[in-house]
């Protein structure tokens, strides 16, 4: 017998009816909107689609779900009736104030279960939830930002237990690849520092208004502990120096960051890592293995 979620989500709840292509457009032509590249909007507009990013996202009833560019409110009347709460961040005023009322037209009995901040989520700050502490992320993301926002909220929201997010297709494979493939880089490293990241399915160009020009991708995760005692901005130091040059070996990638090429291979002999080895082997724990023997190799 298979074991049930703690606390599921129940869908005999109110739901909220949710936004299809003409209600979508209705609503950009209302506010004026024409979308931009500059903010990375593409609007979804299939009913589908929604729901499919909430079912796999494993919500339960307890989750306080923390959604990053809501634009028109198409995910998020979706989220509504299956959290706790639904906080948003939507940098665009405009948008920002027209979702209150578009939840309270297309959902009036779940609502007040909304919350807006106008605010760039790339600078927004852990006290700015204080009093509802999200527990999972769950967005379609503006391509252009995707992974810095990502690794900004992990950090600064030690709440968020889990998430699904909605990228670019090629930035979804670079945030779940492991050591040793060819797209494991930066994202890679620094996502397996918070998270066990990993694909959670394509999604199709003609679910979205416009239609992008970039194949799209879901992408969850579950968090976990920190792999090293080391400060996360040391083991970062080390990531970046060790792919800003990646076809160099690391003895010579991390010559600069630990003063010469000779520091570098004592260094990497401490931690137990070849000299000759490239970034695209290791694990997040090799780096802090890295950043640990630095400070205690003179």
């Amino acid at each position: 017998m298979d074991e049930q979620p703690e606390n599921p989500v129940d869908r005999s709840a109110a739901n909220a009816r949710l936004l299809g292509p003409a209600d979508v457009r209705r609503l950009a032509g209302e506010l004026g909107i024409r979308p931009t590249k500059k903010l990375g909007q593409n609007f979804v507009h299939d009913p589908n689609t929604v729901r499919r990013i909430v079912d796999t996202a494993s919500l339960t009833a307890d989750d306080v779900v923390l959604e990053v560019g809501p634009g028109l409110g198409s995910l998020t009347l979706a989220l509504l009736p299956v959290a706790a709460g639904v906080t948003v961040v939507e940098i665009d005023p405009v948008l920002a104030d027209r979702l209150p009322r578009t939840a309270a037209e297309f959902a009036p009995d779940l609502a007040d279960r909304l919350r807006v901040i106008g605010a760039d989520a790339l600078r927004v700050r852990a006290d700015a939830f204080a009093d509802r502490p999200p527990t999972a992320l769950v967005a379609n993301l503006p391509y252009n930002v995707a992974v810095p926002v990502v690794l900004h909220l992990l950090a600064e929201l030690p709440s968020l237990r889990h998430g699904l997010v909605m990228v670019q297709s090629e930035v979804a494979d670079r945030m779940a690849a492991r050591p040793g493939s060819r797209v494991y880089g930066v994202p890679s490293a620094k996502a397996a520092w918070f998270a066990d990241v990993r694909r959670a399915g394509p999604v199709p160009r003609n679910v979205f208004w416009p239609v992008p020009n970039v194949d799209s991708g879901l992408v969850a995760f579950d968090r976990v502990e920190p792999p090293s005692e080391m400060s996360r901005e040391d083991v970062f130091r080390v990531v970046d120096a060790a792919f800003a040059q990646r076809r160099k070996t690391l003895r010579a990638a991390l010559s600069g960051w630990a003063g010469s090429a000779a520091r570098s291979e004592e260094i990497l002999r401490a931690a137990g890592i070849d000299p000759a080895a490239r970034g695209e082997q290791l694990e997040i724990t090799a780096f802090a293995r890295i950043a640990e023997a630095s400070r205690t190799v003179g």
